[in-house]
């Protein structure tokens, strides 16, 4: 790899890894079909939460979110992220099991995290650490810092396809404004990913999968965390909104209605469906392909919620050389 950068895609992913490669000194090109954060990325829920982390190759990472979050508000002052924790609960069964950084609470306890439930459960698990972020609101900050530290960024540009020199090397991409040059090319562009690396005979296993998001309206602090039920996630994201992300419009209404007192007046005002870029096998796809030499690949579900820790450990094998252990598991070679 080298330190000039063509990163394809301004969605959460894409702006993380030339944030912090910028930063970290290469000379970056940032390009997108759309504006930054536009994508999918505007239509994510944006749990950011290392609770509960379960087995897999991206459990290391999802670990780390939390506290890669804090370095990057650190980086950024004014991050729009509400550290507001988080509580999940079940209608049956017997007390939870606590993961990485849950605990139990009983009823009590719960009502006074979410006073307006109405039933409270017998028990919950609280995840204090957890938070959430405005999506686009980090991408943008991410691009402002990425252009801060010398990126050029060019949104509204579709790239059409990954150019090779005659040795077979990444020379750049074309676009639909012309060429741009670089000796790498990082692949972020979540669902497009595939057809750009099927461009240059490279097979990214990612596939659509769509994810609704409800907006609805909501009394001021009627949800006070972000809320996981068998019927929704749940937070409020302004004082007089609340988002949802479920399966039904209809149901999820009728659930906020049911679950917290106050909330008869709630009501839908829009549906989104994302389209999230969903691997294979479930996990991220990041690294090296060492068949076109120069081509990195950096996609995966849960983007938000990875975003700051993959963006900083791609920089540092991109920029610097080294070969992060904890992306280990989550190479393009292992398909």
């Amino acid at each position: 790899m080298s330190k000039d950068l063509v990163v394809v895609g301004a969605g959460i992913a894409g702006a993380s890894v030339a944030y912090h490669a910028a930063r970290a000194g290469a000379s970056v090109t940032l390009v997108d079909a759309g504006r930054p954060g536009a994508g999918v990325t505007a239509d994510s829920f944006a749990w950011i939460g290392a609770s509960g982390v379960r087995e897999g190759p991206a459990a290391g990472l999802r670990a780390t979110a939390t506290a890669e979050y804090h370095r990057l508000g650190a980086e950024l002052p004014g991050l729009p992220v509400n550290w507001s924790g988080s509580l999940r609960w079940t209608r049956e069964g017997g007390a939870p099991t606590a993961g990485i950084g849950q605990t139990i609470v009983d009823a009590a306890t719960l009502a006074t995290l979410e006073p307006a439930v109405r039933q409270p459960p017998e028990w919950a698990l609280w995840a204090p650490g957890d938070g959430s972020v405005d999506p686009v609101g980090v991408t943008e900050r991410l691009v402002a810092g990425a252009r801060a530290h010398g990126a050029r960024v060019h949104p509204d540009t579709p790239v059409t396809a990954v150019r090779r020199d005659a040795a077979g090397r990444i020379a750049g991409v074309e676009t639909a404004a012309g060429p741009l040059s670089g000796t790498t090319v990082v692949l972020a562009a979540g669902v497009a990913t595939a057809a750009l690396g099927a461009s240059v005979g490279v097979r990214v296993p990612v596939e659509p999968s769509p994810s609704p998001l409800f907006r609805l309206s909501a009394p001021a602090g009627l949800v006070r965390t972000l809320v996981n039920t068998e019927d929704f996630d749940l937070r409020q994201v302004a004082p007089d909104r609340l988002i949802a992300a479920a399966d039904s419009p209809e149901q999820t209404l009728a659930a906020v209605r049911s679950t917290f007192r106050g909330a008869g007046s709630v009501e839908l005002l829009g549906t989104s469906i994302g389209v999230r870029p969903m691997p294979a096998d479930g996990e991220p796809i990041v690294g090296p392909v060492a068949e076109v030499p120069g081509l990195y690949v950096a996609v995966m579900h849960a983007a938000v919620t990875l975003a700051a820790a993959v963006g900083r450990l791609v920089a540092r094998e991109l920029v610097d050389g080294t070969v992060e252990p904890a992306l280990s598991g989550c190479r393009p070679d292992r398909f």
